[in-house]
């Protein structure tokens, strides 16, 4: 009998979870399918610009967000050791944007985990179970008959002004959103083979909707999670601009829009910045999502 020959490949490989394998590879794909478009290359590397001043906002920040000098109000962007300009109080706008975006980053992440871990449950319930898809249904559709917006400008209310407060309040004004979604993919799902299959060998509902279904139906999820980031981060701006949101003396590029107004023709910048900041955050994310969604669902391309 012969002996096998095992190559170093081999001998690296041996011992590991073949489900790594298949994930890393899944991963490298759906990374190369976002980056094989010029919108996509694009969105990428914006979300990356984004996520690296959230990160690192301490570091590009050269003043601290409040750190006021009374002497050097309403400087010009370029000016020597202010390249964004100051604002009416002196502040660098530059250490402001920064801090800024870092907090409508948190917002935006936090609305989303929220309407993920409270909307995919509920959706699937909806899609799977016919007798509670009427009352989820029903309950999700008087929700979606107001606009998001009302909705968390009336919890952000009751709940009081505070980041926390802030994304709680977008977070479940979007949970509906993510209900949908989820239940159209369920129903989509419930009907495939491979759940017929394990249907068929006595597999428990927890095991369909949780090992089967939900796999499945991820790559809507997390499509749809790229579209609620930018929403939050509008939301959170309109929540601080309105006073609803993130409190003074923490900076919020809402709070920069709220308190440039009323100095918008003698500082145009103090309000041309932040506004072009939230321009930013939201394109990035939705060029990177509709590369996201083109590389998980290929056909989707077809109605472009």
């Amino acid at each position: 009998m012969s002996t096998p020959i095992v190559t170093n490949t081999d001998k690296n490989t041996q011992g590991l979870d073949p489900e790594f394998h298949a994930s890393s590879n899944r991963a490298l794909w759906l990374l190369r399918s976002i980056l094989s478009t010029p919108l996509g290359i694009i969105g990428s590397v914006m979300v990356v610009i984004v996520l690296l001043i959230g990160l690192f906002a301490p570091l590009i920040a050269p003043y601290g967000f409040a750190q006021t000098n009374f002497e050097v109000p309403f400087q010009v962007p370029g000016t020597i050791g202010y390249a964004f300009g100051t604002d009416d109080l002196g502040r660098d706008i530059l250490s402001r944007l920064a801090f800024g975006v870092r907090a409508s980053l948190q917002v935006g992440l936090l609305a989303v985990a929220l309407a993920v871990v409270v909307g995919t449950p509920l959706g699937l319930l909806a899609g799977y179970f016919r007798g509670l898809d009427s009352v989820i249904s029903r309950l999700t559709d008087v929700t979606l008959a107001f606009p998001f917006l009302i909705i968390a400008v009336g919890l952000a209310a009751i709940s009081g002004p505070s980041l926390s407060n802030a994304a709680i309040a977008l977070g479940i004004s979007q949970v509906p959103t993510m209900i949908r979604v989820v239940r159209g993919e369920t129903m989509r799902l419930k009907s495939a083979d491979f759940v017929k299959a394990a249907i068929a060998t006595d597999a428990s509902k927890t095991r369909l909707l949780g090992m089967h279904i939900l796999p499945n139906a991820a790559s809507a999820i997390i499509v749809q999670a790229t579209v609620i980031l930018p929403t939050a981060v509008i939301g959170e701006s309109m929540l601080s601009f309105l006073g609803l949101g993130i409190q003074p003396p923490s900076p919020s590029l809402g709070i920069m829009l709220s308190d440039a107004q009323q100095y918008i023709f003698r500082a145009p910048s103090t309000a041309l910045f932040p506004g072009l900041a939230i321009l930013f955050i939201c394109l990035a994310f939705n060029l990177f999502g509709d590369a996201l969604r083109d590389a998980l669902d290929p056909n989707s391309k077809k109605g472009h």
